[in-house]
C-alpha cells in the first residue's frame, strides 16, 4: 500500500482537480497520469500533488479528502499522458493502489499565464455577455470548458441572476439547464476580465 508515502499535511482550500491516475508506469513505482486539460503546466510546476480516492475505494469511516505526495519527476509520456515519480512510491504494486485516484494541485502553485492566455479553471464561473438587438446582454455563466482539438469551447449555462443576485439557469421542458457553446477564440471573444468574472463576446444573445 502507498499510505506510508503520503505527507502529513492539511489540504489547502484552493485545490483544483487537474487529472487522474490511470495506471502504474513501469516497475519502479512511476504513475501514469491523464491530465484533464492539454494545459499541464499546473501539474508540471507543482512539487506537491494531492490524490483523492474515488468513493468505491473508501473504507468504512474513511474521509473523502485528498492526501499529498511529494513529486520528484514529471515528464510527457505518449502524447496525452504524464509519467510521474513520487517520493515513497517505490514499486509497481504501490503505484497500482493509486489507480483511479483524482489528482489535485493548489491554484497558488500554477505558473503565471502568458498574456492573452487563461487557465480553463479560471474561466469557469465567469458571466458571458453576448450581443442582443440593443447591445451587450448577459448570455449566461460558464460551467465547463471543453476541447474540440483545435481550440477551447465555453459551455455556457443560459440564465441570469434573480432579484437577490443568485444565478438562475434557464431550463428545458424536463427541467434540465440549457446551454450554449461559445468558441473561445479571438474571432468571438473580445475581452476577458477575470477580476470582474466577465467575458464579452459577439455570440448572439437571442439565438
Amino acid at each position: 500500500m502507498a499510505d506510508s508515502a503520503f505527507l502529513d499535511a492539511v489540504p489547502p482550500n484552493d485545490l483544483v482537480e487537474v487529472g487522474r491516475v490511470v495506471n502504474a508506469h513501469g516497475v519502479r513505482g512511476w504513475l501514469k497520469i491523464l491530465p484533464h486539460s492539454p494545459q499541464a503546466d499546473a501539474l508540471a510546476g507543482a512539487s506537491v500533488w494531492w490524490f483523492k480516492a474515488p468513493d468505491p475505494m473508501l473504507g468504512s469511516g474513511a474521509l473523502a479528502r485528498p492526501r499529498a505526495l511529494k513529486i520528484r519527476a514529471c515528464r510527457r509520456q505518449g502524447g496525452q499522458f504524464l509519467a510521474v515519480q513520487a517520493d515513497g512510491i517505490s514499486d509497481r504494486n504501490m503505484a497500482e493502489t493509486l489507480r483511479g485516484h483524482t489528482v489535485w494541485v493548489s491554484r497558488a502553485s500554477f505558473p503565471a499565464a502568458a498574456e492573452d492566455e487563461y487557465y480553463w479553471v479560471d474561466l469557469i464561473g465567469c458571466d458571458v455577455h453576448g450581443l442582443g438587438d440593443d447591445g451587450p446582454r448577459l448570455l449566461g455563466r460558464v460551467d465547463q470548458v471543453l476541447d474540440n482539438g483545435a481550440h477551447a469551447i465555453l459551455q455556457v449555462m443560459l440564465g441570469a441572476p434573480d432579484a437577490d443576485g443568485v444565478f438562475q439557469p434557464l431550463t428545458d421542458a424536463r427541467g434540465r439547464p440549457r446551454h450554449a457553446l461559445v468558441p473561445f477564440v479571438a474571432a468571438h471573444v473580445q475581452s476577458v476580465d477575470l477580476q470582474a468574472r466577465r467575458i464579452d463576446s459577439d455570440w448572439p444573445a437571442d439565438f
